[in-house]
């Protein structure tokens, strides 16, 4: 049996989950059909849980980081799990920490946004990420390298870094 249930309308378009996808029916046509895209509409709802890196999985790759792996899964493993990491510490909307390509988070309390680009965003590479997260590298360092761009009042980890301290 298909769960149905309604996520919204957006723009003219009635849009139900089924399965993992989205329904879609365009109400002024009377078209309908599935759409990938709307799988965003759940995760913006906060009716799809995210998935998490498993703790042991997350320490093991930040681990084999530290000790010269580069593979991209072992680094994407490891940005994931650190990012997971500061928002589990310090949850919140007002301030997105991105990653590209590996991920972005929000966190900080303090007023959120629903849309657009945030007021708040810090934006480093995978590589500097990491040793910010851990410990290796200190914000004011990355910040006057110009490794770690940040734009916006609250956009600062200097009081929540590091995330994780490796062995």
């Amino acid at each position: 049996m298909v769960r149905l249930r309604f996520v919204g309308c957006h723009f003219g378009v009635w849009m139900r989950a089924v399965s993992g996808e989205i329904r879609y029916r365009m109400l002024w046509s009377g078209r309908s059909g599935y759409c990938d895209a709307g799988l965003a509409a759940l995760r913006d709802t906060g009716d799809m849980a995210r998935k998490r890196i498993d703790e042991a999985a997350g320490l093991a790759a930040a681990q084999q980081w530290a000790a010269g792996a580069s593979d991209r899964n072992t680094v994407a493993t490891a940005v994931r799990y650190t990012l997971q990491a500061l928002a589990d510490r310090v949850p919140g909307k007002s301030v997105e920490v991105r990653v590209p390509p590996y991920g972005a988070v929000q966190c900080i309390e303090g007023p959120g946004h629903t849309r657009g680009t945030p007021p708040n965003v810090i934006e480093t590479d995978a590589d500097t990420w990491l040793r910010l997260a851990t410990g290796a590298l200190g914000w004011e360092a990355a910040r006057a390298s110009g490794a770690v761009l940040a734009s916006g009042g609250r956009a600062n980890l200097d009081a929540v870094l590091p995330v994780l301290r490796l062995r």
